[in-house]
């Protein structure tokens, strides 16, 4: 289901493409899929080779947030360390009016008080295989591109259903290089994750929204969980290791983490399109959802509880996207990409077999970028879910498409209704987490309200959906007649299938049900004209890479595990050193010098025991591995495997690694190993987790 954080990333998928930039790597450049890992480059450069061995138990040690983020295991007993930001939304939904973790910090002294996350689920990276040859396979020469896309669709869901029945894994099979490879990725899934520790917000987030995406930071954005089968804590045979020391400066260390999404060699109209079209949508979008929640947390202490995750997550989105506009308004950035497409596109007009092969593919791309401008919005607003922001309506949504899409074949289903996807997709749909009748009027009402605004009172879509009523009129009255937030309810339309909705008079089915013939007619729209117009020509500009610079190329990211690497290594911004780690001291004077006023409010428990503390210990560092969105708490570890960071951020200059790589400034900023346990033993007595983290058996 789409979610906030999943609607921004779906309006991201709306606007980006994926491929591997085709030049020559720029030093610590690419976030490699494991079966990928330049390992002589890593040997002629650091003189490391890593073994396959090595990268067997850096994979397994690995671990993806269904939410977005990244983790790993930290201990045998299951452990998992993440952000504070990754588990926000698991903590958000453990709380409560009297009790609120999210904000105050969470610690089960004891394995029977770890709290049970109601919808988290873990996945861990068993496998890879490539499949090409059989998804391509399914196409045949003759189809038009929206037909060659259903076909490999299908083809996809029959693989990864097969591969499900025969392993009871997770299979999915991910597009890579936007068409030029398709690789079968088996994940092995946990769903009882429970929540050990967490600091509060006002450290996790030491410094708010005026210092995120900056540096010098000093933030302890850390989130350990516990995975169980069974009842029981999982065993876990591959997991990483503490390192005693941590990082030192020049330092060669790795991150292992899903990376969310890049734009490395999007065509120069793909990048226009972002610029002119997709980036000032979401913009307007993110800032009118911000003000409207705003409102609604004026209106009281536990508005403010329930608003706070959502708010934060609009404001970390909306100052990246701003600074990744600001980079596609740079001449310089748009006239190196105007160049390098222009150098590809010599060397392929200057062969007679590629011309006549891939010629056409970049005027292709402009063609299905130009079609997208004039129905992105409504696609966005009515299929991506941005006009119909209540979790009871996704609900809905699900129900009603679930009942419709297992009657069909699985390869002819919507992709996110296959079979193998389906156990994830009822985990989400029977999710315990609590739902709050105002919010989700006032988030219905407001996202009705930018729909009707945008595209005007007399729109049919917008006719069509209101239904004559108002925004707000519309929004009370399915908020208050559905009864999907009882699980019960929900599992029962399920189970009764497509004569349980048919029958159902609940006001949310009903309106689900409405709008839905028009939602997919924008969405078979979207994967005809645009998605499967770029999936067959971005393949062809993989392809023709291919030929020309070999196949030793990264794909871009597509949040699954890759391998960065890089050194610890400060940087110098406008003539002044940065120094590649932070300490415990500087975060005591950072809030003096802003007066211990929030957003640089010490926690009373960083006061109580400051003196404690041994104030030189690392808090934050800083290393050139190429990272993005979606990194968020993936371990830095030493070429011994170990942990020596805990990835939470990158710069501000960072931000433009979406489109193009550089090390001079551009830094990934991680939580330092050191002053993990440096605050773990000496502010919050946690000695036992501390023990667990550095192996110490009592």
């Amino acid at each position: 289901m789409i979610h906030r954080k999943g609607l921004i990333i779906f309006l991201f998928l709306l606007c980006a493409g994926w491929l591997a930039a085709p030049g020559p790597l720029l030093a610590d450049e690419g976030m490699w899929p494991f079966n990928l890992v330049p390992k002589a480059e890593l040997k002629a450069r650091y003189g490391f080779e890593p073994t396959e061995a090595w990268l067997t138990h850096v994979r397994l040690s690995s671990v993806r947030f269904n939410n977005g983020g990244s983790g790993s295991f930290v201990s045998a007993d299951g452990m998992v360390m993440t952000n504070h930001h990754v588990g926000a939304d698991c903590m958000q939904k453990l709380s409560n009016e009297k009790t609120d973790y999210y904000r105050n910090g969470f610690w089960a002294k004891q394995r029977a008080d770890e709290a049970k996350c109601p919808d988290l689920e873990l996945n861990v990276l068993e496998s890879i295989e490539d499949v090409t040859a059989r998804v391509n396979a399914a196409v045949k020469p003759e189809m038009n591109p929206g037909d060659a896309n259903t076909a490999r669709r299908g083809a996809m869901a029959d693989v990864e259903k097969e591969c499900s029945t025969q392993t009871g894994l997770r299979c999915d099979v991910i597009t890579l290089y936007q068409g030029g490879r398709y690789h079968l990725y088996r994940y092995k899934k946990y769903t009882d994750v429970r929540l050990v520790f967490a600091p509060e917000f006002g450290i996790a987030f030491f410094g708010g929204d005026p210092d995120n995406f900056t540096y010098p930071r000093y933030d302890l954005d850390l989130c350990l969980f516990r995975v169980y089968e069974n009842d029981k804590h999982a065993v876990i045979k591959d997991y990483f290791k503490w390192s005693k020391n941590g990082a030192a400066e020049n330092e060669l260390v790795f991150v292992s983490g899903n990376p969310g999404s890049t734009s490395r060699l999007n065509t120069l109209a793909h990048l226009e399109y972002l610029r002119d079209v997709g980036f000032p949508f979401v913009l307007n979008l993110l800032e009118w959802d911000r003000s409207n929640l705003l409102k609604f947390s004026e209106r009281g202490p536990e508005q403010t509880r329930i608003a706070k995750e959502d708010i934060f997550g609009i404001e970390n989105s909306l100052k990246a996207i701003r600074e990744e506009e600001v980079a596609l308004r740079d001449p310089e950035l748009m006239n190196k990409k105007a160049n390098e497409e222009k150098q590809l596109r010599a060397k392929v007009e200057a062969d007679s077999k590629m011309k006549g092969e891939f010629g056409g593919a970049w005027n292709a791309i402009a063609k299905s970028r130009q079609e997208l401008a004039t129905f992105s919005k409504p696609y966005s607003f009515l299929e991506g879910g941005s006009a119909l922001e209540s979790d009871l309506f996704q609900f809905a949504r699900v129900l009603v498409r679930l009942a419709a899409e297992k009657q069909k074949p699985n390869p002819d289903r919507l992709r996110e209704y296959r079979e193998s996807n389906l156990a994830s997709l009822q985990f989400q749909l029977f999710s315990s987490a609590p739902i709050y009748d105002d919010y989700e009027k006032h988030k219905l009402s407001s996202s009705l309200t930018f729909f009707q605004d945008q595209l005007g009172k007399d729109n049919p879509l917008v006719e069509e959906v209101l239904g004559g009523k108002s925004p707000s009129q519309l929004a009370d009255e399915l908020v208050s007649g559905t009864k999907l937030k009882d699980v019960e309810v929900r599992k029962s339309l399920a189970e009764g299938g497509e004569k349980a909705i048919q029958d159902s008079t609940d006001p949310m089915i009903v309106f689900a049900k409405r709008i839905d013939p028009e939602a997919r007619k924008l969405r078979k729209r979207y994967e005809d004209n645009v998605q499967g117009v770029e999936r067959q020509n971005y393949a062809l500009i993989s392809k023709a890479i291919f030929a020309l610079k070999g196949t030793s190329i990264y794909p871009d990211a597509t949040f699954t595990l890759r391998l960065s690497f890089g050194t610890v290594k400060g940087y110098m911004e406008k003539g002044t050193k940065i120094s590649y780690f932070t300490a415990f001291a500087g975060a005591y004077e950072h809030a003096s010098k802003h007066e211990n006023k929030p957003p640089y409010e010490m926690p009373k428990s960083w006061l109580e025991k400051k003196a404690a503390l041994q104030l030189s210990t690392p808090l934050n560092t800083v290393n050139t591995a190429d990272i993005i969105g979606g990194n968020s708490g993936s371990p830095v570890i030493s070429r011994n495997a170990e942990i020596v960071g805990l990835i939470f951020d990158g710069n501000i200059q960072s931000l433009a690694l979406d489109f193009v790589y550089s090390e001079k400034e551009a830094r990934a900023v991680a939580v330092a190993s050191q002053g993990i346990i440096e605050a773990l033993r000496k502010i919050y007595g946690a000695g036992t987790i501390a023990d667990e983290l550095e192996g110490i058996r009592k």
